[in-house]
């Protein structure tokens, strides 16, 4: 048993060691210039090259599927921790991200299982700096992408009753619901502004003190509220890899007593691959939109007007 250990005990750290290794230096170089962008080989390139390098290790262990499969979880684990500590990734965004490296880890173990069996030297050399030359490319690399997310309450109100709980409102004390809030994820919690007007300088309040600065674009009463999100907090979470350009709010008055309300919010995604993080980031700007609208529905409803100037 010993013996079978020190044999495995390689395939855990030197992946680990070059895979992080390789991604501090990615961003010691390219940092600078790309602040929080995060790009998809980190996600996929280098989780399949820690699987790969694993295998090598593994390659005269005889390990049941199962097995490998549980390891490279593990390694996948290892690499998720040492982000942490070495990369200082958020905890939110590692949980986010953890699906997606243990998928590829464990594709990357059975691809080297493959390759090795096979014991074809040059296919595995060239498949690997393949897989290298990728990565690099992808690096250099520019990167953009944008979306907007949009929802719509109905409200047992008119435009006029509703109006200034939209542009202002105080603290919002209903209980979270979005699972990502409740272990930890900033929620929004207040709004204020400084004038009715455009041109106003208005304030998103997020439940542990983050602060967005928004000025007032479009100031049409009982109609559209347009911001434009003038600076926003910047931590190792959600918030150094997603910038949230303009937000706003529509009413139409539905012409027998109740209000559509609209809620929409442009951003520019900065972590690859899109198809994966684009579906947290339209989840998260969901419930973001959801808990102040249905806060603005519960105060129009029961008449009441919270907000400061």
């Amino acid at each position: 048993m010993k013996k079978v250990n020190k044999t495995l005990l390689p395939g855990f750290i030197v992946p680990n060691i070059l895979i992080i290794s390789a991604i501090a230096i990615t961003r010691y170089l390219i940092g600078p210039s790309k602040p929080g962008v995060l790009v998809f080989s980190e996600f996929v390139i280098l989780p399949v090259l820690m699987g790969i390098l694993s295998s090598w290790f593994w390659k005269t262990v005889p390990l049941k599927t199962a097995t490998r499969v549980g390891y490279s979880v593990f390694n996948g684990l290892i690499a998720i921790v040492l982000s942490f500590f070495f990369l200082r990734e958020g905890t939110i965004c590692l949980i986010i991200v953890s699906p997606l490296i243990f998928v590829f880890v464990v594709t990357g173990a059975f691809i080297g299982k493959a390759m090795f069996n096979k014991n074809n030297q040059t296919l595995n050399v060239s498949f690997v700096s393949l897989l290298l030359v990728v990565f690099a490319a992808d690096s250099l690399s520019e990167h953009h992408y944008e979306n907007m997310v949009s929802d719509e309450v109905i409200i047992n109100a008119t435009p006029d009753k509703i109006w200034k709980n939209v542009v202002a409102f105080d603290k919002i004390k209903k209980p979270n619901e979005y699972w990502l809030f409740n272990i930890g994820m900033p929620s929004p919690s207040q709004t204020t502004v400084t004038g009715y007007r455009n041109g106003a300088g208005r304030k998103c309040i997020f439940s542990n003190g983050y602060t967005f600065d928004e000025k007032i674009v479009t100031f049409e009463p009982d109609k559209n509220l347009t911001f434009d999100i003038t600076a926003q907090p910047h931590d190792p979470e959600i918030m150094e890899h997603i910038d949230i350009q303009r937000g706003q709010f529509l009413l139409k008055d539905n012409g027998n007593g109740t209000t559509t309300l609209t809620g929409n919010s442009w951003y520019s995604l900065k972590v690859f691959p899109v198809w994966y993080y684009d579906l947290w980031a339209e989840s998260i700007t969901r419930n973001v939109h959801l808990r102040v609208m249905d806060h603005i529905k519960v105060l129009s409803e029961t008449n009441k007007c919270c907000f400061h100037l």
